[in-house]
């Protein structure tokens, strides 16, 4: 029997981070977003709520939760904005969960009681201004040097790695060449290691209020036992780590839609034009049933995608599915919210604009909609012309 009902304690917990999302978030976020101010203090009530150690067991200082229940908690959370979402998903599936995953003993110790609890964020460096979605291509160097790596390059995009909060971030780079092809690692880099240099925030449309910041490394020396897994997996192990991330990026573009939902269905039963409230109209009535119904399909999507992922079935697919549909849903939605809300919908005091400011990120991060669609092809069977 199919049921897609919610289990209790699941239930519990997306009660408890609505209610902080409506009642803790809601009323100061607006001040944040237009200062683009990092919210240290939101961030530090996640973090004593248990929000970052979610899918972590309490063996590593987590909740002993699973990856569902911090979709869940991304879903509520950018119902009502999405920069304190995405910094919460970076900071557990970026941050925490390759040293969780890869990490030695030793690396999880000394990293993981400050990543789980929120008391300190992690990055992850993959990205490099000239790659994009061509991760493979990084360019960025590690230099074997006795016990030591040497590590030059820039990255670029990369969320939670500027914050005062900020402990490391761990970055992708070629140690060396195998039967002509690059070997990628990845490497542990603190914060403040000499030769680690972290750009000014970016001025982005949108997430005004996380940080993401360009990185550049200059003759970085780190510990040869900075490195995080196998030399030369580096790349593989980050693949796995995104198919992972595109569930949760899955889950907040439908908090997003969702969002949209919820603020428009109140508003349209306010505003009056023409004599009558403007929910009356059916053309109001058909955009909005519309844009619940890519909502509803969109969870449906992620929440078959978690599902898989939790009975370690095969998932790829249905990640790159969720991802393209739950963020196209968000970006339809936000179009449609702000065409509602008319002149209000253009103004950032009002939620719908900053919903629509931020909704176009979710078609390119965690991989583009392309990069979604050559996966779906790609898990059919279909082949590449240069294949």
């Amino acid at each position: 029997m199919i049921d897609f009902r919610l289990e209790e304690e699941h239930e519990a917990l997306r009660k408890t981070v609505q209610e902080f999302a409506r009642e803790e978030i809601a009323p100061v976020i607006g001040d944040y977003y237009e200062r683009c101010e990092f919210p240290y203090e939101i961030v530090a009530k996640m973090g004593q709520m248990g929000l970052f150690g979610l899918p972590f067991p309490e063996s590593v200082g987590g909740m002993g939760g699973d990856y569902f229940t911090l979709c869940l908690a991304l879903e509520e959370l950018a119902r009502v904005d999405s920069s304190v979402a995405i910094t919460l998903e970076a900071g557990v599936s970026l941050g925490a969960m390759p040293i969780y995953r890869f990490g030695t003993p030793a690396q999880q110790q000394e990293w993981l009681p400050s990543l789980v609890t929120g008391a300190a964020l992690g990055a992850f460096g993959l990205t490099e201004p000239g790659g994009g979605s061509d991760a493979g291509a990084t360019r960025t160097t590690a230099r074997r040097d006795g016990d030591t790596w040497v590590i030059n390059g820039t990255k670029a995009f990369i969320t939670n790695s500027g914050t005062d909060i900020t402990r490391l971030v761990t970055v992708t780079a070629v140690t060396g060449e195998r039967d002509g092809r690059k070997q990628i690692s990845a490497i542990i880099v603190p914060s403040g290691t000499p030769g680690f240099t972290v750009s000014k925030k970016y001025s982005k449309v949108g997430w005004s209020a996380s940080d993401t910041r360009e990185l550049s490394f200059a003759d970085c020396v780190v510990p040869a036992s900075n490195l995080l897994g196998d030399e030369g997996r580096g790349y593989a192990q980050f693949l796995s780590t995104l198919d992972e991330g595109r569930v949760a990026i899955s889950a907040l573009s439908v908090g997003l839609a969702q969002g949209c939902v919820d603020e428009c269905v109140r508003y349209v039963g306010e505003r009056e034009a023409f004599g009558h409230k403007i929910g009356e109209y059916q053309a109001i009535q058909f955009k909005i049933a519309d844009m619940e119904a890519r909502t509803h399909v969109a969870r449906l999507a992620y929440y078959d995608a978690a599902s898989r992922m939790l009975r370690n079935q095969p998932f790829k697919r249905q990640a790159a599915i969720a991802k393209l549909i739950s963020s196209e849903a968000a970006m339809d939605n936000a179009r449609d919210a702000t065409q509602i809300f008319g002149g209000y919908g253009f103004m950032n005091e009002f939620p719908v604009g900053r919903f629509y400011r931020d909704a176009k990120i979710l078609e390119i991060g965690e991989g583009t909609s392309e990069v979604q669609r050559m996966l779906i092809a790609r898990d059919l069977g279909l082949s590449r012309p240069w294949q």
